[in-house]
């Protein structure tokens, strides 16, 4: 996903999230022309994942709302489920939280940690650092694009080149605390 939002605002979440999907199906310029019993079991194939992810995300009730329409929060929720439409190994997620309040950040966590315990490798781009903390496994952390540290949450986070770099002095955050 990206970090400004870049949904199809004039679609509704559901087709947001089919057009994700589509990267994976079968049916070729023909199909899509004729419409043929195969194609037409695909599309409704692809119709029921969008339906299942969004309720995955947690936008299922406004499956039929137009994006724009949605609350930013939601917006950036069905941003990731178009991009699970896609069946991704890895996620690249870049600022999801750009812009959310504690509450969607919040949800968000939990759509993280729900998506790693499915098998999901999150690449998180991001510059919440609480978030970043509680969620990832390894932290690589850069300082005018040169990489200063690298490590686990505990380890980079103690880390006196980070700490002077984002903190400007001594400080020692408690990653337990922070959840």
């Amino acid at each position: 996903t990206f970090q400004n939002i870049r949904l199809f605002q004039n679609l509704s979440a559901v087709e947001n999230v089919m057009i994700g999907r589509h990267v994976r199906t079968k049916a070729g310029v023909f199909g899509a022309v004729f419409r043929d019993k195969r194609t037409l079991a695909e599309e409704a194939a692809i119709e029921k994942r969008a339906y299942e992810l969004l309720d995955y995300v947690g936008v299922a009730k406004r499956a039929n709302d137009l994006a724009k329409h949605l609350a930013y929060g939601d917006q950036r929720r069905l941003e990731i489920a178009r991009a699970l439409a896609t069946e991704p190994k890895l996620l690249a997620l870049d600022e999801p939280a750009a812009g959310m309040n504690a509450t969607e950040t919040r949800d968000l966590k939990r759509l993280l940690e729900d998506i790693r315990r499915d098998g999901i490798t999150i690449l998180l781009i991001e510059h919440d650092m609480k978030l970043v903390m509680n969620v990832c496994d390894r932290v690589l952390v850069l300082d005018y694009g040169k990489k200063i540290a690298e490590g686990t949450a505990a380890v980079v986070q103690n880390d006196p080149t980070v700490i002077a770099a984002y903190l400007g002095g001594e400080v020692t955050l408690d990653v337990k605390a922070a959840k």
